[in-house]
C-alpha cells in the first residue's frame, strides 16, 4: 500500500510539472536565490565559498539566507517580488560590508550600526570606486534578477496554506530562539571571529556577533547592589604633588621573558637590560587574559579595569561592547589636565581602535602613517622608531602634562619572515630549534626590543621633566605547542593550573626618573595595572578603582584560565572559597554595570566627568 501511495504521489507530481512547468521553474529559481546571495556576499567579503569556508560554515550561512527569502515570501506573497527583494537586500548589505572591510580591514559588526551617523559624516573622505569584487557581485545579482524576471508573473497574490505558513513562521522563530537564546552555539564551539573576521562567512559571523553582543546579566544583579558598592568605595582625590609631567604606557607586542621556563636553553640572555632594572622600579609579572594573540583584550583590561573573565569566550570588547563615554584611564588622566595620545605604528583598521579610542576620550590618535622615516625590522616599524615618536610627542608638549598609550608592532608574528634589519643574536639547542624553527627569530626580536628599551630609559633619564614609564608585554608569542612542551618538559594537557598560567605571564615594570620605592616580584593581571599606574602617578581614583584596589588584596590575578589568590595559590574559578566567590560576584556586578548599565545615577562610580 505504501509503495502504491508513493508511486501515485510521484505520478501526480510529474503530471503537475508537465502541466505547469513555469510554476516549477519559478519555484526552482526562488530556491536558487539563497545560494546566489550567499555566493555574491562572500565575493564582496573576500571569500571563496568553495575553498575558504568549512562545510558547516556554508550550511549555517545558507540557513540564514533561506530564512530571509522565506520571510520575504511570507510578507510579499509573490515569489518574484520576494526573490528580487531578498537578493537586492543581500547585495546592499554585502556592499556595505565590503566598504567597511576596505576602509577598516575587518567586516561589519552589529555595533557599527549604532555609529552610522559618524560614518556618514566622514564618508566623503573615502574612495567608493568600484573594484573587481563589486563588479563580480553585481554580475551575479543582475544574472539572478534576469532569471527572476523571466519567470511568468503570478496573476494574484499566491497565498500559502495556513498550515504551511504557520509551519514556516514556527521554523523561523524556533531557529532564531535556539540561535540567540540558548546555549547551542557555545555547546558547538561556535564563536564570533574577531581577529580573522571573514573566517565564518559574513552573515554567520554577523549573527554570531549579535548573539554575543551583550553580556549576560549576573545572577541577582540589581541597582541596589551597585549603589551599596558606591557608598562603600568613594572616589579618592589622589596626590597632585606626585603627578609626573609625562605618563608613558608601552604595551609591547608579544614581549615575553621566556626565561620564566626552566626548560629554555638559550645561547645568552635575550633581555639583559630588562633584568638589570632595579632603581626607581616596580617590577614583576603580569598575567594576560590571552596568549599568542588577542592584543585588544589586554588593552581593554588595562585601560578600563574591566575583566574578560566575564565575557563569552573568544569575544573582544573592542568589537562588541565599546560605547561612547566608557570609563578609561585616558579619561581619568584628562580629568586632571593631561593631554592624551593613543599611538600604534600599524594600520588604524585593527581591532576597531579609532572608534574605541574616541569612545575612551583620547585627545589624539597616531598610526603608522604618522611615523617619520621609520626604521623597519622585518616588515614592521621597529621599537626604536616607535620610541623616537614618543620622544617627539613629549618634546612637543613642552612641559604640559602628557598621557601616552603606545601599542608597539615590531614583535608581531609570524616569526618565519625574513631577517631584514634583524641580527640573529640568540640560538637554541637542536631539539628546541627543531620543535619550532621560528623560535630563534622571536628570541632575537626580544634582544632588539631590549636594546630599544635601554635607549628609551636612557632618553628619559636625561629628561628634566618628571616622567613615568609603564611597560608590559601584551601576551606570549604564538609559538608551536611542541616548543612549549619542550619548555615545560611535559605534554601540555598534563599541566597544573599554575603551570598553565606560566604561558600567560609577561614581564611588566613601572619606572620613573625620580625617586620612588622599589618593589620586585609583583604579580597582577592587566585589569589592576591601570589602577597601579593611577596610584603611582598621584591620579584620583574612581570608586570602581578603589574597589579594584581592595579586590587586588584578595585576588591579585584574574584570568579566564586561572586565578591567583592573595596567598599565592593558582586555582580555577570554581575552586575559590565562598568569600572569594563573593568578591568575584561583586566584581562581576560592577563589570556588568560599567559596560552595559551605565547611566547618570551610577556613572560617578566609574567616571570623574
Amino acid at each position: 500500500m505504501g509503495k502504491l501511495l508513493c508511486r501515485d504521489g510521484m505520478l501526480r507530481l510529474a503530471a503537475n510539472v508537465r502541466e505547469r512547468p513555469e510554476q516549477w521553474l519559478s519555484r526552482l529559481i526562488f530556491l536558487l536565490g539563497p545560494w546566489v546571495s550567499f555566493w555574491m556576499v562572500e565575493i564582496l567579503n573576500g571569500n571563496d565559498v568553495f575553498s575558504d569556508l568549512y562545510s558547516w560554515q556554508v550550511l549555517m550561512n545558507l540557513i540564514w539566507y533561506y530564512l530571509l527569502f522565506l520571510l520575504c515570501r511570507l510578507i510579499l506573497g509573490r515569489r518574484r517580488r520576494a526573490a528580487a527583494t531578498a537578493a537586492g537586500l543581500s547585495f546592499f548589505v554585502g556592499i556595505v560590508n565590503h566598504y567597511v572591510l576596505r576602509f577598516r580591514g575587518r567586516i561589519l559588526f552589529p555595533a557599527d550600526l549604532t555609529a552610522w551617523e559618524t560614518a556618514a559624516n566622514v564618508a566623503d573622505a573615502f574612495d567608493f570606486s568600484m573594484d573587481a569584487a563589486i563588479r563580480q557581485g553585481a554580475v551575479l545579482l543582475v544574472a539572478y534578477l534576469f532569471l527572476v524576471w523571466m519567470c511568468v508573473p503570478q496573476r494574484k497574490r499566491d497565498k500559502l496554506p495556513r498550515w504551511l505558513a504557520g509551519l514556516l513562521v514556527l521554523v523561523e522563530v524556533g531557529y532564531c530562539f535556539v540561535f540567540f537564546k540558548t546555549e547551542a552555539l557555545p555547546a558547538l564551539g561556535i564563536y564570533t571571529q574577531q581577529w580573522v573576521t571573514q573566517a565564518n562567512g559574513f552573515l554567520l559571523n554577523f549573527t554570531v556577533a549579535l548573539r554575543y553582543s551583550s553580556l549576560d546579566k549576573p545572577e541577582d544583579y540589581s541597582r541596589g547592589q551597585v549603589l551599596e558598592l558606591m557608598e562603600s568605595y568613594p572616589t579618592e582625590a589622589g596626590d597632585p604633588a606626585a603627578r609626573p609631567t609625562n605618563i608613558i604606557v608601552v604595551m609591547n607586542e608579544s614581549f615575553a621573558d621566556l626565561t620564566i621556563f626552566e626548560g629554555l636553553e638559550v645561547s645568552e640572555d635575550p633581555t639583559p637590560f630588562l633584568h638589570s632594572m632595579k632603581e626607581n622600579t616596580v617590577r614583576g609579572w603580569m598575567y594576560s587574559p590571552v596568549t599568542g594573540g588577542g592584543t585588544a583584550s589586554v588593552e581593554f583590561e588595562y585601560l578600563t579595569g574591566f575583566s574578560t573573565i566575564f565575557q563569552p569566550p573568544h569575544t573582544v570588547a573592542y568589537q562588541l561592547y565599546a560605547e561612547e563615554g566608557m570609563p578609561s584611564l585616558a579619561a581619568l588622566a584628562g580629568s586632571v589636565g593631561y593631554d592624551s595620545t593613543a599611538f600604534h605604528p600599524y594600520k588604524s583598521s585593527g581591532w576597531n581602535r579609532p572608534i574605541v579610542y574616541e569612545d575612551m576620550r583620547f585627545d589624539h590618535q597616531l598610526y603608522e602613517e604618522d611615523v617619520t622615516a621609520p626604521y623597519l625590522i622585518r616588515r614592521y616599524v621597529s621599537d626604536q622608531s616607535d620610541y623616537e615618536t614618543l620622544y617627539s610627542i613629549t618634546d612637543r608638549a613642552e612641559g604640559d602634562p602628557a598621557f601616552i598609550f603606545n601599542v608597539t608592532m615590531q614583535n608581531h608574528s609570524s616569526y618565519a619572515q625574513g631577517w631584514n634589519n634583524l641580527e640573529k643574536t640568540i640560538t637554541l639547542p637542536t631539539e628546541q630549534r627543531t620543535a619550532d624553527t621560528t623560535a630563534e627569530q622571536y628570541l632575537s626580536l626580544m634582544r632588539a626590543s631590549d636594546d630599544a628599551l635601554r635607549d628609551l630609559i636612557a632618553h628619559y633619564e636625561q629628561s628634566p621633566e618628571p616622567t613615568m614609564i609603564v611597560f608590559f608585554g601584551d601576551h606570549q608569542p604564538p609559538l608551536k605547542n611542541a616548543f612549549y612542551e619542550q619548555l615545560y618538559g611535559k605534554p601540555l594537557d598534563q599541566r597544573t593550573t599554575e603551570e598553565v598560567l606560566k604561558q600567560y605571564a609577561t614581564p611588566f615594570f613601572l619606572w620613573t626618573n625620580y625617586d620612588i620605592q622599589e618593589r620586585e616580584d609583583v604579580v597582577l593581571s592587566p585589569n589592576y595595572l591601570g589602577v597601579l599606574t593611577a596610584k603611582a602617578a598621584g591620579l584620583p581614583l574612581t570608586g570602581f578603582m578603589s574597589f579594584l584596589s581592595q579586590l587586588y588584596e584578595e585576588l591579585p590575578v584574574i584570568t579566564p584560565v586561572g586565578i591567583i589568590t592573595g596567598d599565592g595559590q593558582a586555582v580555577k574559578r570554581e575552586e575559590l572559597t565562598e568569600e572569594q566567590q563573593e568578591w568575584l560576584m561583586a566584581y562581576e556586578t560592577l563589570n556588568y554595570c560599567g559596560i552595559v548599565d551605565l547611566d547618570d545615577e551610577v556613572r560617578p562610580m566609574f567616571c570623574l566627568d
